[in-house]
């Protein structure tokens, strides 16, 4: 059963969205020790990328309301659905290691963008959220893929690095498209 267990992290790991049919066999001692096992740089790692993706979503939540551009509401609704699965594949990933709680959005972000509608809206949610979220969290996910000690987040990151470069050519593709109208 415990390979089950592992076959079930892997999958997770790689956002294969295995659903779990059965009862999960590790032990609350096991996941302690798990996050014993996780180095602070990957502990680092974990709290950023989800971190990222509640800003992400609650970024794009709130640019479903106030964006005056269908471009920039189209763009918000792929990050909505993208971000929440790759913060529900971390976020099981992270709570198998036995790591906390995932962290909330950037407030002081989130709290600025509350404010803003129509045009000055778009600017900033294309600057601040689509561009430069995108361009760190590039490099996060970068990072970890190829210096990750822990195997199953260096896959994982492998795993969504692809998904966050295509965001970033979106988010560039939609700046220019945004300048030129």
């Amino acid at each position: 059963m415990k390979s089950r267990y592992f076959l079930q992290s892997i999958a997770v790991a790689l956002g294969l969205g295995v659903a779990l049919t059965g009862p999960v066999y590790a032990q609350t001692s096991d996941a302690t020790e798990g996050a014993a096992k996780v180095s602070p740089a990957e502990q680092q790692f974990v709290q950023d990328a989800s971190q990222a993706d509640a800003t992400e979503i609650a970024a794009s939540k709130i640019a479903l309301r106030n964006s005056s551009d269908p471009r920039v509401k189209t763009f918000a609704q792929q990050m909505i659905t993208d971000h929440t699965k790759l913060s529900h594949s971390m976020g099981v990933l992270a709570a198998r290691k036995g790591l906390g709680a995932a962290p909330a959005a950037d407030s002081a972000l989130v709290g600025k963008l509350q404010t803003l509608k129509g045009k000055d809206f778009d600017q900033m949610y294309v600057e601040q959220i689509a561009l430069e979220g995108h361009r760190k969290a590039v490099d996060l996910f970068q990072k970890e893929s190829e210096n990750g000690t822990d195997a199953q987040l260096k896959a994982a990151a492998t795993h969504a690095l692809p998904t966050i470069k295509h965001h970033l050519a979106m988010a560039y593709q939609l700046a220019g498209a945004m300048k030129t109208s």
